[in-house]
């Protein structure tokens, strides 16, 4: 009897572990699986308008990638992604580092490089756009020169990248000193007993330690930069001769299906999007296994 009573209240403690986690599945369910699923079918049709679409078959993938477009915006995407990762990722665990350090004011530090992330976008782009402004913009005006950022085809996206890098080098920078901090300083001890330069010891100790957090923080930032949207809108109008130069993949999508109504054809660039954040998330995780360090 006292082990049918156990297996009853096991019972219910699964029962209310399944009310508890209930919620987060229903949102998971009903914000990103079925949507998903509903675009995945939407890539295979037509949108013939009120809700109404008929079946295309692979149509809408031979149009995509016989378009000169398509491509440019991918390669404009992972050319976004090579300018704004590597750097970006480099200066958030240089600030992370130095934050780490006893340094006067830390928290005021790290409130003033979190900032950007709690600011709404539209308000800093106008920021950034006002700085890079061709006439009275304050860069140009320090410089002394009148360089297009924003409309010179050939600078527009490293433009745009600069803003990326700002924006997100806060928060990377809070993942990454959390990491730093969970490092034993008994490690930094034994160096510095053995002679190690400081050198020898952040490639030896800190990178090694904080790899984890870092390759979590290299998946975010590949993500996010393979998603930009918000910011490339924002920063580019419409009639600006630079837009083939910055359109992303995200841009396309919003362009074909809100503004052309060409909704299967814009899922069609969601799927392939999704599709190669696939294959790169893939490749980091094979690769993870050379130079992040699991052991403690």
């Amino acid at each position: 009897m006292g082990k049918g009573k156990m297996s009853a209240a096991a019972r219910r403690e699964q029962n209310w572990g399944w009310i508890m986690v209930a919620p987060t599945i229903i949102g998971l369910v009903v914000l990103n699986v079925y949507p998903f699923v509903q675009t995945l079918i939407m890539s295979f049709s037509t949108h013939l308008g009120f809700g109404t679409y008929e079946f295309r078959g692979i149509g809408n993938y031979v149009e995509m990638f016989q378009s000169p477009e398509f491509w440019k915006a991918t390669w404009n995407t992972i050319y976004f992604c090579i300018l704004t990762v590597p750097i970006g990722i480099f200066l958030s665990l240089l600030v992370a580092i130095l934050l780490n350090a006893k340094i006067k004011g830390k928290s005021a530090f790290r409130a003033i490089f979190f900032l950007p992330m709690v600011c709404a976008p539209a308000a800093v782009t106008m920021v950034w756009r006002w700085i890079f402004n061709t006439e009275y913009g304050v860069l140009n005006s320090l410089l002394g020169t009148k360089i297009s950022w924003v409309t010179n085809p050939n600078i527009v996206m490293i433009t745009c990248a600069i803003v990326a890098i700002w924006s997100a080098i806060g928060y990377d920078a809070v993942l990454l000193l959390s990491g730093l901090q969970n490092i034993s300083k008994s490690y930094y001890e034994a160096a510095d007993i053995d002679g190690a330069s400081k050198v020898t010891q952040f490639f030896s100790i800190t990178l090694p330690m904080v790899s984890p957090t870092l390759f979590v923080v290299l998946i975010m930032r590949i993500m996010s930069s393979i998603k930009v949207y918000d910011l490339i809108y924002m920063m580019i109008d419409e009639a600006n001769p630079a837009l083939t130069s910055a359109q992303s993949l995200m841009f396309l999508f919003y362009r074909e299906s809100f503004v052309a109504g060409n909704r299967g054809y814009g899922s069609a660039i969601v799927i392939w999007t999704v599709a190669l954040i696939g294959v790169i998330t893939a490749f980091q995780f094979i690769g993870q296994k050379k130079w992040v360090n699991y052991e403690v």
